[in-house]
């Protein structure tokens, strides 16, 4: 496809410029064998496969509490508190309180899908460029600047509803104000919802992130035809 051609298929295709875009870059990477609408298809279903795998997995009980790679705990000094605590016998109230932490992410979680998927359906020629010619984890990136502020927002209420049910959540908003104040705990961990509403989020993130790695090095493994023929010529 020559440079005048692609550039016509661009405008007048508009969002579906994609298409055009997707066989470009395959031509380029010496995977000509790939026609466009495969290679635009193999780039949706990656999309898709790793934000859908990603909320099945962490939006359940224990997704996030029983994921040590992605489980919530209390931030900086808190943790080294809540230790001390657990010796003088607050065990129970700061497990109670770790523990309403994580169910929060594993509620808010879900309501990530239609945002993650109206990200792909707005999917710009630039936006596929970077994702096809990236690394390891473009897909993550991607999601992680078209949603980020989106679904922080989305997350906010959900979370915040779930924590102040919990006796210590105020208390450690209390502790945590006057750490940050003391320059001993980040601004933004100073209240609990905030600081839970942005661990879900890198959560959600990281395991979009290991979906992706996981269909990268072994395309034939994800069950899908066309991830097997586009990704598993990248390889």
């Amino acid at each position: 496809m020559n440079r005048r051609k692609f550039n016509r298929a661009v405008v007048s295709a508009g969002a579906g410029g994609l298409i055009a875009l997707a066989y470009a870059q395959a031509h380029a990477l010496n995977l000509g064998g790939i026609t466009d609408g495969e290679a635009a298809s193999g780039l949706t279903a990656a999309l898709e496969k790793g934000a859908l795998s990603a909320i099945g997995l962490l939006g359940k009980t224990d997704g996030f509490l029983g994921n040590d790679k992605v489980r919530i705990p209390l931030p900086g000094f808190l943790e080294s508190a809540g230790k001390m605590m657990k010796k003088l016998g607050q065990g129970k109230r700061i497990d109670e309180l770790v523990t309403s932490m994580n169910r929060a992410a594993e509620a808010a979680v879900p309501l990530a899908k239609d945002l993650l998927v109206g990200a792909i359906k707005s999917m710009s020629v630039t936006d596929a460029k970077k994702i096809l010619s990236g690394g390891d984890t473009s897909v993550t990136t991607f999601f992680a600047d078209k949603t980020r502020a989106p679904l922080n927002t989305t997350f906010l209420p959900v979370v915040t509803k779930a924590t102040e049910k919990v006796g210590l959540a105020q208390k450690y908003n209390e502790v945590a104000g006057k750490a940050s104040g003391l320059g001993l705990l980040k601004k933004e961990d100073a209240k609990i919802e905030q600081y839970v509403t942005a661990k879900s989020l890198d959560g959600l993130y990281f395991m979009i992130g290991e979906e992706e790695k996981k269909i990268r090095q072994n395309p034939v493994g994800s069950g899908s035809a066309i991830l097997k023929k586009v990704f598993g010529s990248l390889k």
